[in-house]
């Protein structure tokens, strides 16, 4: 049966879900709040530099190739990329520099030439982490945790069997602190915590699945940077006949005895069979069903951490730095308090430092680099911003200028600032959160919000604020999973 589907909001997963839909021979239309689709995944271009808004690392690729093979099309023609070399360049503050080789066995010699680690405590960790995946990928990433035949499926038995290995009732830290002898590498495993917005001192070790993604699956650039994932995947829905609204806010989800009947917009009712919201799980509730009966438990859990982002054109080239460059707080679980217990930023922030002029030229001009700077925060819990801001611009910018030995501010051609509050406005997420709930409790990955609604018939939900997660992989996998809703 076709059926008229109206989709909330064109993030990553409400473009795959219109994608897959349409394939599937339903009339598809998407309204978006913006001017443009894409979500946190947009661009910024400030003079002659351009910018990747939001989401800096490209994981299982294939999951992107696989709607463009759905729909009969060669995905290279339309999306292509390369495996790094290098996955990141790690900066200690004690002056060690790893550079993390995606070849598993340059990794370790990089390791063992560096720090006081042994090798085959990291090929345990790497062997861990791809026992995770193993295990739990089908289960977690890939399948809907609110059908009982989950459960009783034969990737959940394969589970049951190695329950005890599986990290349920450790922390991350304590996994990983129990596995190293050198604390620095223990920091740099913990790390992966905050792909999903979590503190590696509360987070389960389950969440070392994360590590294989990137150190044995592979890291990508996409040609065109990260926004062409965006440019590609809204091509090919438009080939496909999916109808976009843009500047178009839905302003309520129409429901009738049960049942959806449409949705809202600039004061005008719009009758649809279905209907799929991308925009933030919370939002969804009490923006367009305020008058609905929420599931509040849910709504309430605690919330990932955000991001203060500096987008700097810096006329200058640094050759100690690669695309993936992390600088490392000298006190890892201080910084996680602060982000999660006090709601604050610490004075020695972990900074992230992104440069995809190193793989797109046409990036930045030729005497520069576009660094994409940023460090975790606390999610928006009214705080005062502007002095949070100007503080942690400072520290970011010390820290930076100690680590390369030069004074990074005269170099600042260019800036733009990102914050949770912008965050929040511009994508419409809860308190400005990154990734939905935060995952700092075992059962995190169980209070997420279904992909199908309970209350409402014909009601679905898509992208990084429910089940899966949060990260362009499971926002791809949550749209996977609505389709299968309208089998």
């Amino acid at each position: 049966m076709s059926y008229k589907v109206g989709i909330i909001g064109s993030g990553v997963a409400g473009l795959a879900s219109a994608i897959r839909l349409a394939i599937a021979g339903h009339h598809v239309e998407v309204f978006e709040a913006n001017a443009y689709p894409g979500g946190k995944l947009s661009e910024i271009k400030l003079g002659a530099y351009r910018f990747d808004a939001g989401p800096s690392l490209l994981t299982l690729p294939s999951l992107i190739d696989e709607l463009f093979e759905l729909a009969g099309e060669n995905p290279a023609q339309y999306f292509t990329y390369q495996k790094l070399e290098i996955n990141c360049e790690y900066f200690f503050p004690d002056g060690v520099n790893i550079s993390a080789h995606a070849d598993q066995e340059k990794l370790i010699e990089e390791i063992i030439q560096n720090t006081a680690e042994r090798p085959e405590n990291v090929r345990k960790a790497l062997t861990k982490s791809q026992l995770l995946y193993e295990h739990l990928s089908e289960l977690f990433m890939f399948s809907s945790l609110q059908d009982p035949k989950t459960f009783v499926s034969r990737h959940a038995f394969k589970a049951y069997r190695k329950l005890h290995r599986l990290g349920f009732f450790q922390t991350m830290n304590g996994a990983n602190a129990s596995t190293f002898d050198d604390p620095r590498i223990t920091q740099m495993f913990n790390r992966y915590a905050t792909y999903n917005g979590s503190s590696p001192y509360k987070t389960p070790a389950t969440m070392n699945i994360i590590p294989h993604l990137e150190m044995s699956l592979g890291a990508y650039f996409p040609a065109g940077g990260m926004h062409s994932i965006t440019l590609a995947l809204y091509s090919l829905a438009k080939r496909l006949g999916v109808i976009f609204h843009f500047n178009q806010p839905v302003e309520r989800i129409l429901i009738e005895k049960g049942h959806v009947k449409g949705l809202m917009t600039g004061g005008l009712s719009l009758d649809f069979d279905r209907l799929v919201s991308n925009m933030d799980i919370v939002n969804s509730y009490r923006k367009l069903m305020p008058d609905l009966k929420a599931p509040k438990f849910l709504l309430n859990q605690p919330k990932s951490s955000s991001a203060l982002i500096f987008y700097w054109g810096i006329g200058k080239k640094f050759s100690q730095l690669d695309l993936h460059n992390i600088l490392f707080s000298r006190d890892y679980k201080a910084e996680f308090e602060h982000i999660f217990q006090r709601g604050a930023i610490f004075n020695d922030p972990t900074v992230y430092i992104n440069i995809t002029s190193r793989y797109q030229p046409s990036d930045a001009p030729e005497h520069g680099e576009n660094w994409f700077t940023m460090i975790n925060v606390p999610n928006n819990q009214s705080q005062n911003w502007e002095e949070l801001i100007t503080e942690a611009r400072k520290n970011i910018l010390d820290k930076i200028t100690a680590t390369l030995g030069e004074d990074i501010a005269p170099l600042i051609e260019v800036e733009e600032i990102l914050d949770p509050r912008t965050i929040e406005s511009k994508t419409s997420s809860a308190q400005g959160a990154l990734y939905g709930n935060s995952s700092n409790n075992l059962f995190a990955a169980f209070l997420r919000h279904a992909n199908k609604s309970r209350r409402v018939k014909g009601l679905y939900f898509c992208g990084g604020s429910v089940h899966p997660g949060g990260g362009i992989p499971m926002s791809l996998s949550s749209a996977k999973l609505v389709a299968k809703y309208f089998r």
